[in-house]
């Protein structure tokens, strides 16, 4: 039990297989420490591909593995994305739409905005009175200048990006650069130790493979944690619906069109369709509930919303379960992405559950077997909490709505789909607006203004008569109110088109710190 963990096998690929290999590789597999990380991937199984958005997270994950951000944004298609605007979601009306952009509110965590807001700004979105960037996306302008270093930026942004360039962008820098050795083989059997671990795992073409650590990247089929170990899986349908996916992929009509610096999602009768712009295309599809409609009619209100192009584009269709395993690590496995669970893609939420799942197992990689217990038991209830927590803020997207056009949207307000966590909150909140105090772990995923901007954007109100702001908070908001105009127009003079610094990035990068 005091056998040290020494070698780490991380089975399958994909974007979660070589996060996780890179972060633990760039944090701990100096020629020193005697530690190995090795990947073994299926040479006839490619990945899902079509995870295009991310948190701001994914920054700090490619800084802490030692990417060049002008390197990653020229090889992976990579464009700006500073938010989501969520269209038809409230009423399904042409202009019916709202922001959930990534920068907080004006002088958010010093003052609360949302009873000033509501009291003194009607007609005006709440994101666009609080936020500078509902306006630099809505221009269509970068988060960034030229001249701004690698990695910062003047307003908060993540990533779009082109999954299968991301995949062997990063093959090639774990492998060159951080030393992953890369097999290529499929697994046929897993052989267990006396005491449950998983020895080694047997490929066809590579023989056995043994290990300390195996990390199970396998998508659905979830082969070691899954299959091997019997982790059952948490159906968690019974909340969120969408249960299938038809993606595609678009040219643009020119060149040099406009790129959205955000993801774009437009409520359908049974769904919602993605709209994400990278530099040569546009990656859109759209997520629904078969139960709510037919494949057919999904594929004709994706080809609708794609346009003339949208007779002739190619289609594919994915499936979803939505749920995750019961625990993510049980004895000497810990299972990372599609492995442990998926739900449908709204707000970017299973890269950054691979960001997280990957930089907890490089921060706290277990020195020997005799601490990987503790660690398991931690990481166990910290993603078990951020599941449940990303499922309550997928929810809360659907409970707002007012839509009534079909079954899918009338089913979703049904208070017997709804988790008893949120329907508390909910109730808190028609008496004071989402705070921090709501959320007490260092665990969350999504901050308290995240639930505002969905909140107040889907035309929730608190009960005026339970904010009153005294006179000098309402003195303090409008100087927050009024630094927040000075900003945006700031941001407006100074940010160029997005399309235009993309192509200033590819034909001189950006400046390194």
């Amino acid at each position: 039990m005091n056998q040290q963990i020494k070698h780490i096998v991380i089975v399958g690929g994909g974007a979660a297989g070589w996060i996780t290999a890179g972060r633990i590789a760039a944090r701990h597999a100096r020629a020193d420490s005697g530690i190995t990380v090795t990947l073994v991937e299926s040479p006839s199984i490619g990945p899902i591909g079509v995870g295009e958005g991310t948190w701001p997270t994914m920054r700090s994950t490619l800084m802490k593995m030692g990417i060049s951000e002008s390197d990653f944004m020229r090889e992976c298609e990579a464009t700006f994305k500073q938010g989501a605007k969520f269209a038809r979601w409230v009423d399904g009306t042409s202009d019916d739409y709202y922001y959930h952009p990534l920068m907080l509110p004006q002088g958010f965590g010093q003052l609360d905005l949302v009873p000033y807001w509501q009291t003194a700004c009607a007609g005006r979105s709440f994101s666009d009175t609080v936020c500078l960037q509902e306006q630099v996306c809505e221009h269509g302008l970068a988060p960034k200048m030229i001249t701004t270093p690698e990695y910062a930026s003047v307003a908060n942004y993540a990533y779009h990006l082109d999954a299968g360039k991301f995949v062997t962008f990063l093959t090639r820098h774990c492998t060159a650069t951080l030393g992953v050795e890369h097999v290529l083989g499929d697994v046929t059997a897993v052989r267990s130790a006396s005491n449950g671990d998983i020895a080694a795992i047997v490929t066809t073409q590579q023989g056995e493979i043994a290990g300390d650590l195996f990390i199970d990247c396998t998508g659905f089929s979830s082969l070691l944690l899954g299959k091997h170990l019997e982790v059952p899986f948490v159906d968690r349908s019974d909340v969120l619906f969408i249960d299938k996916a038809i993606a595609a992929q678009v040219p643009y009509e020119r060149e040099d069109a406009p790129i959205a610096s955000h993801t774009i999602s437009t409520g359908q009768a049974a769904g919602w369709i993605w709209d994400i712009g990278l530099v040569t295309r546009r990656g859109i599809g759209y997520v629904y509930s078969s139960r709510h409609t037919s494949d057919d009619e999904a594929e004709a209100a994706l080809r609708a919303y794609i346009g003339p192009a949208g007779k002739s584009v190619g289609t594919r269709s994915i499936p979803i379960r939505s749920g995750h395993r019961q625990l993510f690590w049980k004895n000497n496995c810990v299972a990372v992405g599609l492995a442990a669970g998926f739900l449908e893609p709204l707000e970017a939420s299973a890269l950054v559950l691979v960001e997280l799942s990957a930089d907890m197992l490089a921060e706290q990689l277990p020195a020997t077997r005799d601490t990987m217990d503790i660690v398991a038991r931690r990481f166990n209830e910290t993603f078990l909490y951020r599941w449940d927590r990303i499922i309550d803020f997928l929810k809360l997207h659907y409970i707002l709505s007012k839509r009534t056009d079909n079954a899918f949207w009338t089913d979703n307000r049904d208070p017997e789909t709804i988790p008893d966590s949120l329907k508390d909150l909910m109730r808190l909140w028609r008496y004071r607006p989402p705070g921090n105090c709501d959320f007490t772990s260092n665990n969350e995923v999504f901050p308290a203004a995240s639930y505002q901007y969905v909140l107040y954007g889907m035309g929730f109100r608190t009960d005026p008569e339970f904010l009153r702001p005294s006179p000098s908070e309402g003195r303090a908001a409008q100087e927050q109110l009024s630094q927040n105009s000075v900003a945006v127009r700031r941001a407006l003079k100074m940010l160029p088109a997005h399309r235009d610094l993309i192509a200033r990035i590819h034909a001189y990068g950006l400046p390194t710190v």
